[in-house]
């Protein structure tokens, strides 16, 4: 159990919604229109960090990073319909809230893209953190930092929960309680005290 929890954050690809199938389409187009030979697979691997980082990691031309994150964002919002929110995702923040825990989202995805699943899905959630010129992202956990900050939250009661090792590292530096969604894409690792095979099992940690 994780006693006297006042927030609870949430990574949103791969936690909250299944998102693969349209980054997959998305990437695809990424692939047609700049005329790239990168998998998906290889793309996917590096998810869970900004999306300009992932191209820098590829060993994309830094010249070619904005209009390739243009395609990109325009795809995904093209094929915003393939994405689905996992069963009983707005039952489970809707149990929280009643609790008194506030709910937040921290991820890497812009703010645009965000905004929009946030709408579409009608998630009740009041902090939506996104990386800008002022918050990196993960695995640094500015993002983290500034929401315990407006809240006046300690570290010590607030819980993220991610599927990647990026999400870990951003908790463990910003010294908050970290739960794997083991239902996402990422892999299990020994580091990982707390983990959930469904986001229904979440209820028991708090």
């Amino acid at each position: 159990m994780l006693n006297n929890i006042k927030l609870i954050l949430f990574d949103l690809d791969g936690v909250l919604i299944n998102s693969k199938q349209n980054m997959h389409l998305s990437w695809n187009a990424v692939l047609k229109k700049h005329k790239l030979k990168i998998s998906f697979t290889k793309y996917f691997s590096n998810i869970g960090i900004p999306f300009k980082k992932i191209l820098q990691k590829l060993g994309i031309n830094k010249m070619l990073h904005n209009s390739i994150e243009l395609t990109y964002s325009k795809n995904s919002i093209k094929y915003l319909s393939k994405i689905k929110l996992y069963p009983n995702t707005k039952k489970i923040i809707n149990s929280l809230k009643k609790k008194g825990i506030k709910i937040g989202v921290v991820t890497s995805k812009d703010r645009k893209r965000t905004l929009k699943l946030v709408k579409k899905f009608r998630l009740n959630i009041k902090h939506i953190s996104c990386p800008n010129s002022k918050l990196r992202g993960k695995p640094y956990p500015d993002q983290l930092l500034n929401i315990l900050k407006k809240e006046k939250i300690k570290a010590k009661e607030a819980i993220y929960v991610g599927d990647m090792k990026v999400d870990y590292h951003a908790a463990h530096s910003a010294k908050v309680s970290f739960i794997f969604a083991s239902y996402g894409y990422g892999k299990k690792f020994l580091l990982y005290k707390y983990i959930i095979s469904d986001l229904n099992n979440l209820l028991k940690y708090i």
